[in-house]
């Protein structure tokens, strides 16, 4: 169980295999361009010839590359297809839910354990205690990987075998982190307009950072219970927020895109009843 293949050897997927290495696992690579493998060769990796001798050399196989139909194009082949029986297969490749759940019916078609991960973390941060690593699929296929997978990120939270439960994590993480970005840049431009330095309130956001963990998980509460008549802070209360921001974006001749589209939800809220329950009942429009 030391023996580890890696398919792919892009930014991400060449920090996998050194990774690897360094913690001492026995590491067969692959590559569409070889040329790509020479530094991991010169660490002590073997270069396979081929994808289906590349997943023959170890019980477990990694596959990274830039998305799930370029992982499909390497895979679906009759030769590797008749190496895959009784392997374990964890694809690390970018992809959507549905992808994850059409990419397990094809590896069982095929005898193969098979474990959906995806990587919220850079190449940088590989190997570090902060980097995660969602996982979800065959628990056999996470037993068997854990290990290694705890080399390459010190979280790797095992979400169930529901298999599109990682990528849609890594979705929803992501969404936040864009909603996030949107509303600091809007912010950003609020500062700019009023003579104000931006990266001393960047700064002031990452002291607040647990405050604002601490927000996000009451919401998520009373959303995951759907108690929504005990507000702490009600629709009525943030649209003023809302108004404000659209009013200071007209003082301020700013684009207002990002309040503007804030205000359009707080009115669906509004216009349904929702006024004077938790924030958190925006997301009855938004279903």
């Amino acid at each position: 169980m030391n023996k580890v293949t890696v398919i792919g050897l892009g930014s991400m997927g060449s920090t996998l295999a050194q990774v690897l290495l360094q913690n001492g696992y026995r590491v067969t690579v692959w590559n569409r361009s070889s040329a790509k493998a020479e530094p991991l060769v010169k660490e002590g990796a073997v270069l396979a010839p081929d994808v289906a001798s590349a997943i023959r050399a170890s019980k477990v196989s990694i596959i990274c590359v830039s998305d799930y139909r370029t992982s499909y194009d390497i895979l679906d082949t009759e030769e590797v297809k008749q190496s895959l029986a009784g392997r374990v297969l964890v694809q690390l490749s970018t992809g959507s839910p549905q992808q994850a759940r059409d990419n397990e019916a094809w590896a069982r078609e095929y005898d193969t354990e098979y474990l959906d991960g995806a990587i919220a973390a850079a190449p940088p941060q590989m190997g570090k205690p902060d980097a995660t690593i969602f996982t979800s699929g065959s628990i056999t296929a996470f037993q068997q990987s854990e290990p290694f997978l705890k080399c390459l990120a010190g979280n790797v939270p095992y979400l169930g075998e529901q298999v599109s439960a990682a990528s849609s994590t890594e979705l929803a993480f992501l969404s936040y982190l864009f909603g996030s970005y949107l509303g600091f840049f809007h912010a950003a431009r609020i500062l700019e307009a009023d003579g104000l330095r931006v990266d001393a309130f960047g700064s002031m956001i990452a002291h607040v950072s647990q405050v604002v963990g601490d927000v996000i998980k009451y919401e998520s509460e009373v959303i995951q219970s759907e108690k929504y008549d005990n507000p702490q802070s009600s629709v009525n209360m943030c649209m003023t927020t809302v108004e404000l921001l659209m009013e200071q974006a007209r003082e301020a001749g700013i684009n207002n895109e990002f309040p503007l589209f804030a205000q359009g939800l707080f009115k669906k809220a509004l216009d349904a009843g929702y006024g004077h329950e938790e924030l958190s009942a925006l997301i009855k429009v938004m279903r």
